[in-house]
This record gives structure tokens, C-alpha cells and sequence, in this order.
């Protein structure tokens, strides 16, 4: 699964066709295309079981995957997603292992349950499009990791992966709500929403809680990859990625045999902290690292690439972004089809370094608040910065049984009180210290962007190299614009997608 584009009501193919050739790099393979009366499909993915080159998508009669059973009617389905219970939610409706089964699943629990399907994906990530031909059901997960656009024109819907792919087709351009399914009117429902309050709270002590999030994480990753194809880790050296690095290795030699090292990379502009906490952790788990080291007139010069990429002017973002898209590029250069990840720790342990200052009792309400920013900031980071190189990128800490263990836990175990400071993320070091280097459990935590280095280079550059009176101007019109920084990516942004609609759908972190 990869990228998808879908125009529904008065279909026009060529429509379709400029849709999936903005995101061919999401997957050089065709997975198929579905012609219903009322509908045009067309999915593409990165390898697994596609193995034919799109070519001209009009030209082009292999078809999308099929509902399961011959009974019902045929309804076909583009999907991109990652589901971590896909055996535990198949079995009990007669889903067997395979090519594309967890599409197969989608449409059998559609076909059994319609709407209320979602009650059965409590561990999966998605963004997808059923339809018979005639009819339309489309939606996207609670979290919005999956990323999902839609627009409107003379009555027309279209629908795809990324923003860019609506660019010439419609001015009415929105981003996909999260937690929102769509039926054939184009009507929006909302089918799940952030919880307001914590949903209980846990039982048993520090051992019990520490060994059953071990368990938890372990369990994700194994459910979400079997390295069957070229897998690397990607490690910062922060506790996130090192523990994900960390259980992969011991999984990697399970599955390819003992003596086997697990491809690790890390990024820095020059020696920066990521990459020397990173050499610690890869010579402890003796990994096959390899290391990037940039310098800023290359990060300087990718900037344009990554926000049309990206699709996103926020400043944190793109500096993140930056790094991201550098080291995937060179991870797929080595050869990697999968890159594993750190990502959703902090928004599940509240790592952030400004949820120190948010008294217990708001903890939870702010953290809620910093996941509900995933779906059009950080989110982007992990689907564009990998895709946009053809690389699948797997975070098993994005895990609906993690989240939902990790919201019964109390605040004192995210940011735990140590003297006059807290330490973020506290209960997950706890969890890891008897295994990780110390100076990995206990280091501060640093945004991607902070620990490779360009955190520092790019503010204080647009700072000395942009007008007051320039920025000044600019903010009178487009007041979103908040720094110098900022209004770089912006104008970036603007030769891209234009300032209609578009620019709505940017995320805006709250802290630059």
C-alpha cells in the first residue's frame, strides 16, 4: 500500500490521470485501477505483491483488489495503511494470510459491518476509498497518520493521497478529517474523536506497568514488519529510536539468522549530538550503521524540494523534514525498502519539552492536544519525507494498544518530578534502562531537527539574510506568518499550491 487517487460522480479519466501522476513516487508499482459507472480508482504501491510499472495509467486494465466474497457485490478498494491486529481481527470472520490482506480484511468487515466496520480497527492506521461502482465510502484514522485529501468541483469529488494531486483539478481543496468517514453525498460523519478524559487508570506497580509496555512495543513491531525485504532502522540516539533499533536487532537475526547486523543510519550537519549518541548506541547493539553528515548549503538547497514534497510552510516541521528526507534518500541508495522509526513516542509519553510545565492535573488534556496536532504536522513528516523517495517507513510506537495503555497511566509517570525539573517520557526510559546505555535512557530530549544540527543553522540564517519591512509587508496580508523563517518556506509554498484553500490545510505547530 502506498498512494491512491479516486474521482467520483461525472468521472473525467484524464482527471485521474493528472491526480496519480503527481504521486508516482509513492510507489513505482501499479497495484490497478477500478472504471465503475460513477467512479475511477487508481492505487499504486511501493513493491510487495505489484510488480507491473504504471506506464500510462489510461492505458492500463488491471484491476483493483476485489471484495472476497463472490456473493456480494464487487466492490474495490484503495488503501494505505498499516494494521498492527490484522490476524486477531481476520480470523474470526474467515480471513485468510496472503497478497493484500489486509485490504481483503477492510472489505469484508465493510461488507459485514458498513459503518460501524471501525469498532474493528482499534490498531490500525489508514486512509481508504470502497466503492461497487456506483457508490461511495471513504475514511480516515482517528489519529490522521494516514494522510487524505478531498475536493469539490461542478459536483465531482476527487480524492487522494496528497494535496499536490488536486492542484489544477479544483480550487476547493480540504483535508480529510481524522476520525471522519464520507458516504456518496460527500457528507462527513464523524466515527471516533480524541478521548476528553483519561479512560481509567492502571493497575499493578512499576514492574508490572515497565514489563507490559516492553511487551506491547515488542509485540507492534513484530506484527508490523518480517523483514522479508531490505529493513534499516533509522537512530537519532534518543530513547525512542534506540529502543525501536534495539528490538528490531534481535528480531532482524531471529528472522535472517544469528550473526546477521541490522542496517542502522543516523544523520548530523557536522558532528552534531544525534550522531554521537548514535555511534554509542550502534556499537551497542553491534548494528551495520551507517552515518550522513551534511553540511548547511546542502540543506540550504533541498529546501524547495522537501516543502513541495512536504506540502507544509511550518517552520519545525520543515527543519525536521529536512533531515528526514536526506537520510531516507540515502537509506534507499543502500538499498532499504522499510526504514523503521521512533516516531509517536513523545506524543504518547509526553515527551515534549513544553509539557514540563503543565501542571498534573492538565497533563492529559494537553497531551490530547499535541496528538490531535499529528495529522496535518508531524504526520506529514513520516509519510512525505519516506515516500517521496519510494521508502516504506514503519513506527511501532504508533500502536493503538500502546495509546491505550499509555492514557490510563498517571502524569507522574510521563513527567516525573526530579528536584526543581521533570523528567519527560519517564515511565518509557524506566522501562528500557536495564538494556540501554545510560546515556542514551537519560538524554534530554531533542527534536530530530535539534539533535542533527539543523535546528540551529536555519532560524538564525533567514534572521540575517531577510528585511524587517520584508516581513512586516508579508505578515499585513498572510498574518499566519510568523518569522522570517517562516516566510520563506511560505513563498516556497505559494509557487507550489497557490493561497487559496490549500493553504488551509497547513498545520501550524504551536511553538516555533
Amino acid at each position: 500500500m502506498s498512494g491512491f487517487a479516486v474521482v467520483y460522480n461525472q468521472p473525467n479519466p484524464r482527471d485521474l490521470e493528472h491526480m496519480f501522476n503527481r504521486i508516482g513516487h509513492r510507489g513505482p508499482y501499479l497495484s490497478g485501477k477500478f472504471e465503475g459507472r460513477r467512479i475511477l480508482m487508481a492505487q499504486n504501491y511501493l513493491k510487495g505483491d505489484v510488480t507491473e510499472k504504471p506506464g500510462s495509467l489510461l492505458e492500463k486494465k488491471k484491476t483493483l483488489v476485489p471484495a472476497c466474497n463472490p456473493r456480494l457485490p464487487k466492490f474495490r478498494i484503495c488503501y494505505d495503511g498499516q494494521m498492527g491486529n490484522w490476524e486477531k481481527r481476520a480470523k474470526p470472520i474467515g480471513e485468510a494470510d496472503g497478497p493484500f490482506r489486509e485490504e481483503r480484511l477492510l472489505l469484508a468487515l465493510y461488507q459485514q459491518y458498513d459503518s460501524h466496520m471501525f469498532e474493528h480497527l482499534d490498531d490500525a492506521i489508514f486512509a481508504f476509498v470502497i466503492s461497487d461502482g456506483e457508490n461511495l465510502f471513504a475514511a480516515r484514522d482517528v489519529l490522521g497518520i494516514k494522510t487524505l485529501f478531498y475536493g469539490k468541483k461542478n459536483g465531482t469529488f476527487y480524492l487522494s493521497s496528497e494535496l499536490k494531486s488536486l492542484i489544477g483539478i479544483t480550487d476547493q481543496i480540504y483535508e480529510f478529517p481524522p476520525g471522519y468517514y464520507m458516504d456518496s453525498t460527500g457528507t462527513l460523519f464523524c466515527f471516533a474523536e480524541l478521548p476528553k478524559s483519561p479512560p481509567g487508570s492502571v493497575d499493578g506497580d512499576l514492574n508490572t506497568i515497565t514489563e507490559t509496555i516492553v511487551d506491547i512495543v515488542q509485540r507492534s513491531l513484530n506484527n508490523r514488519v518480517d523483514f522479508t525485504v531490505p529493513t534499516g532502522s533509522l537512530l537519532s540516539g534518543g530513547i525512542d529510536s534506540s529502543v525501536i533499533a534495539y528490538m528490531a536487532r534481535d528480531a532482524y537475526r531471529t528472522k535472517i539468522g544469528i550473526g546477521q547486523r541490522l542496517k542502522t543510519f543516523a544523520l548530523g550537519v557536522g558532528e552534531s549530538e544525534d550522531i554521537k549518541c548514535a555511534r554509542l548506541m550502534a556499537r551497542h547493539i553491534d548494528s551495520d550503521h551507517h552515518e550522513l553528515i551534511v553540511d548547511f548549503d546542502q540543506i540550504l538547497a533541498l529546501l524547495p524540494q522537501v516543502i513541495w514534497s512536504l506540502e507544509s510552510f511550518d517552520p519545525s516541521l520543515v527543519r525536521s523534514s529536512v533531515s528526514n528526507y536526506l537520510i531516507s534518500k540515502y537509506a534507499r541508495d543502500q538499498g532499504m525498502e522499510i526504514l523503521l522509526s521512533g516516531e509517536g513516542g513523545d506524543e504518547i509519553f509526553c515527551g515534549y519539552l513544553y509539557l514540563k510545565d503543565v501542571p498534573a492535573e492538565e497533563l492529559f488534556s494537553k497531551q490530547m492536544e499535541c496528538i490531535g496536532f499529528l495529522h496535518n504536522n508531524a504526520s506529514l513528516r513520516l509519510d512525505r519525507m519516506n515516500l517521496c523517495n519510494s521508502i516504506r517507513v514503519v513506527a511501532p510506537l504508533i500502536s493503538g494498544e500502546l495509546f491505550n495503555y499509555a492514557m490510563t497511566l498517571p502524569p507522574e509517570y510521563k513527567q516525573k518530578p526530579d528536584g526543581d525539573q521533570k523528567i519527560e517520557k519517564w515511565i518509557f526510559r524506566k522501562a528500557f534502562e536495564n538494556v540501554l546505555p545510560e546515556e542514551i535512557v537519560w538524554r534530554l530530549k531533542q527534536e530530530f531537527s535539534q539533535g542533527s544540527g539543523s535546528a540551529d543553522v536555519l532560524p538564525k540564517y533567514f534572521e540575517e539574510t531577510i528585511e524587517d519591512e520584508e516581513l512586516l509587508l508579508a505578515q499585513k496580508e498572510f498574518p499566519i506568518i510568523r518569522s522570517k523563517e517562516e516566510l520563506y518556506y511560505f513563498q516556497i509554498f505559494k509557487e507550489h499550491f497557490g493561497t487559496g484553500r490549500s493553504i488551509k490545510t497547513v498545520g501550524q505547530w504551536i511553538r516555533l
